[in-house]
This record gives C-alpha cells, structure tokens and sequence, in this order.
C-alpha cells in the first residue's frame, strides 16, 4: 500500500531550513524575484508543464515568508496527480532566488484483476467502475470502487458482500489492482410476521410488500421477484403497509417498530412488524377553492369522490395527481392539458368530526404558458427535420402535456431512437412571461437491418439475403460524403430482398417516404418483385427448367395519418398489379399449364396504433382492419361463367382442332366433346376477381412493473363477387407454424399458430377463412439500445377453414409454450419457441405435441 504524503513547508520554514540545507547560507527574510525553477523527480509530465500549474513564473517577485510557494503547493496538490511535493532553494544571487520542486507523481493503473466473478460480469464492472488503463490510483479511488462493488451487490440481495482491493507495484510508476470479491451468499427472507393488525389481513400486508417476500416453496407462480432481502426495498416497503391501510380508510395507520433479525447460519433474515392501525374515516365536504377555469362540478367530476365515501388517502392523491400514468385523467392534468403549466394543486384536511374529514382542493391556477424554443439533442444521425416534423410541441402553441406524452410516442414508432430514453427536458419555465422551453433528448439506434439466412425447406436449400435500410436518405444518394456506409438520416425506408434456390428466384425493392411533400404526414410507398419458379419434383429432387412460373409485380400506395384527436390513426389505399405467367407448367395452382393471370386490386387499411414502441411495447394497442379488392369484372363483362362447359370454344380439341371425347376418341358434335378445364380456367381466371376483408386487434397492458399481457385477435375472409365464376386460388390463408414464408408466388398470407408445423392446418390450396387468438405474458431482461431482450409464454388458438358454410369459430386447434426473443438493430428480431399442440393435425387422430419454431426477421 502506497501513503499520500503532500508535505506544505510554512513559508519562515521553507526559508531557513529548507533553503539553508540546498543553499549552505542563511535567507534573509524580503521580496526576491524568481531566477529559474527547476523541477526534480520521475514525472511523465512536461517539466514546463509542471511549473504552469504552479502559477509561478521567472521574474515574478514574490515575499519570503510569503504566500506564494503556500499557494503553489496547494494548488499542486488539488491537482490530485502527485504524491510527495517539495519547494526548494538552490541559490540567491542578490534578489534573485532560484527554486527547485521535487515531486513525486501518484502512480498510475496498468492492468485490474478482478476474482470471484464469472467472466461475463467482469467486464461490464470494470467499465462501470472506470477502472481504464492509465487512471491514477490513488486512496481515494481505492475505496470508493470498494464501497461501490459492496453497495452494488447488496442492492441485489448479496448483504455480506466482501471486497479487498490489493494494489501491487509494477514498473516505471505504475501499478496492478488486484480486486477480490466474495459475494457470499443472497440473504433471504425466512418468516414475516405481524403484529396489531386486526382489520387487514397478514397475507394482504405481505402482498403490500411488492419487493420483500419470504421464502415458499408453495408459490411457484412467484418468478419475478425472489425472496431476498434488500433493505432499501425493505424500507420501501414498510411504506407501501401504511399505503394499504391509507387505502382502506386507516389515515392515522403507521408502523410502530419494526426489526430484522439476522441468522448468521442459515443466511437469512426474520422481520417482525408491529402496526397500529388507528380508526376508519370517510370522506365528508370537499370544496374546491381558487378555480375560474373550470366549474366546480366538472372538477368534482374528474375527482370522482363523493361524501361518504371510505377515505382513500393514495386514491386522493392519484385524482390529484397521479404519478404512475402521466396521461391519466386527473385535476392536474386536466388543467396542463390546458396550457397551465404552471398550476399547482392541493388538497387540504381543514377539519376532522369523530370519523369524518373534511377537505379543500385547493388550486392555484397561474397564467397560461406558451412555448418559446422547441429543440432536439442527441441525434447524430437522424436529420433535425425527421425529428421536428413529428413533434406535436411547437414554438407558440399552448402548453399541452397530452401533447408532450404523445410524441414521445410518435418518436418511439420511429424505429430511430431508443424509445425507453426519449425525454423531453422542460426548461426556462417562467411564470412572469408565461413562456415555457423544450428540449427532446434522443438516443440514436441502429436502423438498418441485415437478413442472411439459409436453411432446408420444401424440399431444398433456400438461402435469403436481405438490406433494410429504414433511416434512409434518398437526396443524398449521389452525394459521395454521406456514405458512412449510406446516406442516412431523412427517416426513408429502402429494402431489398434476394431470395432461392435450386428450382426458384424471388427479387424484390421497395421504398417509402414517410413524408411526401415534406410538410404533412402523407406515406408515399412503391415496390417491385419479380419470381420464377421451376417445375421440381419432391421426391427425385429434380428441377425441369422447361417448365416455369413467373410473377411479376408492381405496387403504388399512400397513406396518411390523421391529426388531430385522431393523431394515431391512419388510413392507406395502395394499388397493385400482378401479371402471373404459365409456360408448360402443369401443377397445383392452375388446371391450364400454358397460359396468364392478371390481378389488378386496389386495398384500404384503417390502422389505429398507440403502442408506442415496436420493441417492447408496454401499453397501447394496434387495431386494423383492411379490405383487398378488384373490380367485379362478372357484372359488365357479358360473360357467362355458368355455361362456359357448354360452349365450343371450351371443349377438348386435338392438334387438328377436332373435338374429343373423355376417352380421347375423336367426334364431330362439340355437345358430345369432354370439357377442357384448362381453358374454363384460363377464362376464368383471366383477370382475377375476389375481395379480401382482415380485422386484427392486438392490446398491451402492463399487469406489474415491465411484465406484460399481449392480447391478440385476428381475423380473414376471402370471398368472390360470383358464384359462377369461384374462388380465386391465390390470396389464401395458410395457418400453422411460425409464420415465416420460404417464399410466396401466389399472394399467400402465413399465418402464426405455434405448436403445429409449418401452415399444417390448411388445406392443400390454403383456407378462404381464418381466424385466431393469443396470449402472450412478457418480461424483459435488458432493453438496452444495443439488444433487447425478453422472455415469454403463451397461449394460442386458431383454425383455417376452406369456405364460409364449414367456418366455426369454435372449432379451434390450440397450443402453449415458452420462447425467447432478442432484437438487434443490426439484425430485427430473432428468436425461439418451444410450443406444445394441443389438438391433432388434419387427418390424424393423436395430439400433435411439441414443435420448435425459430423467428427470423421483424415481427412485431
């Protein structure tokens, strides 16, 4: 162990001891003027440096005894860099004197060990203790990085948390810190008891305690929160028993002694808890006093308490203000979202009768503030007017704090920003002007993501390569300076996608400005695909290249999301043109080989979000619903689809033109001839005609802390104008497995139903009617910006049915099961589920049991 040793000479002192010993003659005390300083010892530091942070200089007079050297070596040693500091005379030349310092600098860190941690948790305290390489180690950092290792792993239950700290020379001034860290072992909660409480329960004391709970092996549904004992959370506590009985109407209830008792043997604590509960009261008058801006009932109605009512100090306090939902409807909010920032609410006990209180709300209005400057901070990437376009807060608008909550919702949506540290900083907030500053704090996040993936699917390898760039910046595109890899920062989205194999392409590009125009929130999306597939057969695995598919498309849409008190919602229309293109290609989608589709459909989405974060949402709710639709091309085309069977021109022909019958014989009435299918169908099918109606609800809700309930309900119907004419066989619903499409020709929609293998539960040529429902409880284990992280269980159930007249809503295939997500910026979100099927699959008689289902892409 090193000792600080900072020796402060008097100035009479410095002047006949130390000088005499360097100098051989007595000083005379006087002014002198400085000759030279020299500095003396083994420093890293620049020998002129060291003299500037004297403040001493050649030719300055100084007193001897004065305070000057005083002065120096104080401000040396502030500088907390030496160890050993020393003013010296070597000589005097009439009134010249020359000084020499001799220091000695504190030596500096070289390597930290650190013992009695896994590997994984070294390196993330070492980054939090500062513990770089080149730090000065001095006593000081010593014990603090000691008392911070301590009180870190005491806040996590390990209460006899050891730490010794050893710091061994190395060479050249520096040293090795050796950290010792004996956790030991968590201290738990063995008993809680009570004593005085007659009106509530223990078991209803103990779930007041949210952060201290004892020992059980009977609870296996307790998770989340162990039984290890924290006194900060402890202390915490006792305030949350007081809370309850606040709650029941017990004002005067409080704790009158409480102990914790340590065994030392078995590791654990037992805390004794003594209440004196008081009596019940009840609400009695409640006048409001100081109000103009709203009457006295509205008031009375917000608060939502009425005379005689069980007094309920938290619940009071909540209608006041309620600090657990920010856009609660509460009197403080009521009158912030009103542009009174500067209000102030209280409510007052002015009188007490046997078991009746009495009370004033009493409210201080203030002027109305306005806001002045509206800025962002924290966006190294993402352009300002990305940022300020999705601002509900502008320069001269009424304060609003609905507004202030929402856009740190829109912000979230963005994908941009970590949307667990959007904060907006309220600053200059002045009553006498009434104006009001703010600043919106974001922490950028990777946009862009990577998809490259392959794997062994319908019967072949499949490999994917895919680019989503979702902060992109078309203007710059040219510009050789924004490539840092790309141009970013103007919130466009650019994909693109690469997908095959053996015996099919799939090429796609989209992009999306979501500002068009650059002044309203209009969405301006387009994308182009084009796919082939080759004629494979699953058995032999050979691929005929003379037989292909193709698809080419093409798809136009906007959108727009409304302003106002329908901020979050939106509503699109998009057109898309698909041309589907058969060349001797005889197999499941069509009864023709040889021959064209086209699809012409115009679709309308109404989508209500609120949710906020795509990531980890935690409240909120996404409802939508949507309709997919061509023209009724039956209804003026003059064709009738009954009676084509019995029309000449779709009767099986030979090379000759000469009709055939079923057995391929040749016969001269066109009445007698087989009917070619193939060309009903081609006529059929020409032009596609169908609509397509889709409703999905989908609800957050926080049950405790940042455990979550998903909620989610969908629902889809394919149907046709005509009769006659048919389902289409394309725009199908194919449910089962984890909704992942290896690749999609035909329009398809793959839905998720896990614990049953891939789109399992639909027909060969896919469903025309789904629905399903889930329920998903999650909790995460970080959400950082650099990976997000959460576990999670579920319950699922849904069915695919092949027409309307076989739908039941009732007849459901059900599952459950567990997984894990994470989410990369890099990469989207990927994950594992283990699901269990309840029911059995189509055509077999025994529960399908357990599937494993990976998650590759975004998907929320």
């Amino acid at each position: 162990m090193f000792y600080k040793r900072i020796k402060l000479f008097s100035a009479i002192f410095l002047c006949l001891a130390s000088f005499t010993a360097k100098a051989q003659d007595r000083i005379e005390p006087g002014q002198y003027v400085i000759a030279d300083i020299k500095v003396n010892g083994d420093i890293t530091y620049n020998e002129q440096t060291v003299v500037t942070f004297t403040r001493l200089e050649k030719g300055q007079r100084i007193n001897v005894p004065g305070e000057e050297i005083s002065n120096a070596i104080r401000k040396l040693a502030s500088l907390k860099l030496f160890e050993d500091i020393n003013f010296y005379a070597s000589k005097v030349v009439g009134d010249s004197i020359y000084l020499e310092l001799d220091v000695t600098e504190l030596p500096k860190l070289s390597e930290v060990k650190m013992q009695g941690l896994k590997k994984s948790k070294i390196e993330g305290l070492i980054k939090d203790t500062e513990l770089t390489k080149g730090k000065i180690v001095n006593e000081n950092l010593v014990t603090t990085t000691k008392n911070y290792i301590e009180n870190k792993y005491k806040k996590d239950g390990y209460y006899n948390t050891k730490v010794a700290i050893n710091v061994i020379p190395d060479s050249s001034n520096t040293v090795k810190m050796v950290v010792n860290i004996d956790r030991g072992k968590k201290v738990k909660v063995s008993s809680i008891k009570f004593d005085g409480n007659t009106m509530l329960s223990d078991g209803k004391l103990r779930g007041a305690m949210k952060n201290t709970k004892k020992k059980s092996f009977m609870n296996p549904l307790r998770i989340f929160k162990s039984s290890k004992y924290i006194k900060e959370k402890y202390k915490e506590d006792l305030g949350s028993i007081v809370d309850k009985y606040k709650e029941k109407g017990y004002r005067d209830a409080r704790v009158i002694e409480d102990t914790v008792a340590y065994n030392k043997d078995k590791n654990t604590v037992d805390i004794s808890i003594q209440i004196e509960e008081g009596r019940k009261y009840y609400f009695g008058d409640i006048k409001f006093l100081g109000n103009t801006v709203y009457p006295n009932n509205l008031l009375s109605q917000v608060l939502g308490i009425k005379k005689g009512d069980t007094y309920n100090g938290i619940l009071l306090q909540e209608r006041i203000a309620n600090p657990n939902k920010p856009d609660g409807e509460d009197l403080t909010n009521l009158y912030q979202n009103n542009g009174y920032l500067f209000s102030n609410i209280n409510a007052v006990e002015v009188r007490t009768a046997n078991d009746t209180i009495d009370f004033e709300i009493r409210i201080v209005e203030g002027p109305i503030a306005y806001l002045n400057n509206v800025t962002v901070a924290g966006n190294d990437k993402t352009n300002d007017h990305v940022i300020y376009r999705e601002l509900l807060t502008r320069p001269g608008q009424k304060w609003n704090k609905e507004d202030v909550i929402n856009t740190v919702r829109q912000l979230g949506a963005l994908g941009f920003f970590d949307a667990e540290t959007i904060r907006p900083d309220v600053k200059n907030a002045d009553p006498s002007t009434g104006t009001v500053d703010v600043e919106w704090n974001v922490t950028e996040r990777g946009s862009s993501q990577i998809e490259l993936q392959g794997g062994y699917g319908g019967g072949g390898f499949i490999g994917t390569l895919g680019l989503s760039f979702n902060n992109f910046s078309m203007r710059n595109i040219f510009n050789k300076e924004a490539y840092k890899p790309i141009p970013m920062g103007d919130g466009q989205k650019l994909s693109l996608r690469l997908q095959g194999s053996t015996y099919f392409q799939t090429y796609s590009l989209s992009f999306t400005e979501p500002w068009f125009g650059g002044k309203k929130p209009i969405q301006l999306f387009s994308s182009l695909s084009h796919s082939k597939q080759f004629l494979y057969n699953f058995q032999s695995r050979d691929v005929d290249r003379s037989q292909s598919f193709t698809i080419s498309s093409i798809t136009l849409g906007m959108s727009k999301r409304l302003s106002g008190i329908y901020d979050n919602l939106r509503i699109s229309h998009s057109l898309t043109f698909q041309y589907y293109n058969l060349s001797n290609y005889n197999t499941g989608l069509f009864t023709f080989g040889n021959g064209s589709s086209r699809n012409l459909a115009y679709t309308l989405e109404v989508t209500r979000d609120n949710r906020g974060s795509l990531i980890y949402p935690m409240s909120g709710s996404l409802f939508s619903v949507s309709a997919k639709m061509t023209l009724p091309y039956s209804l003026f085309n003059g064709i009738d689809y009954a009676d084509l069977e019995n029309q000449a021109a779709y009767k099986a022909t030979n090379s000759s033109g000469q009709y055939l019958n079923e057995d391929g014989q040749v016969v001269y009435d066109y009445q007698d001839a087989a009917v070619d299918q193939g060309k009903v169908d081609q006529q059929k099918f020409n032009w596609l005609e169908y609509y397509k109606i889709k409703l999905k609800a989908d609800w957050y809700t926080k049950i405790y802390d940042k455990l979550v309930l998903r909620t989610l309900g969908e629902f889809g119907f394919l149907g046709s104008y005509n009769s006659d004419r048919g389902l289409v066989p394309f725009e199908r619903f194919f449910v089962g497995g984890d909704g992942l499409a290896n690749y999609s020709l035909d329009g398809r929609e793959v839905i998720q139903l896990r614990g049953y293998p891939n789109q399992a539960l639909s027909s060969i040529n896919g469903g025309t009617v789904y629905n399903k429902f889930s329920l998903e409880l999650r909790y995460p284990i970080t959400l950082k910006p650099q990976a997000s992280i959460y576990v999670l269980s579920f319950l699922e159930a849904g069915n695919s049915y092949d027409s309307f007249r076989s739908y039941d809503p009732f007849v459901l295939k059900r599952s459950a099961g567990f997984g894990l997500r994470v989410f990369m910026p890099a990469f989207g979100l990927l994950g594992i589920d283990f699901a269990n099927g309840f029911d059995p699959l189509p055509g077999y008689t025994q529960k399908n049991g357990w599937e494993t289902h990976f998650i590759i892409g975004q998907q929320f």
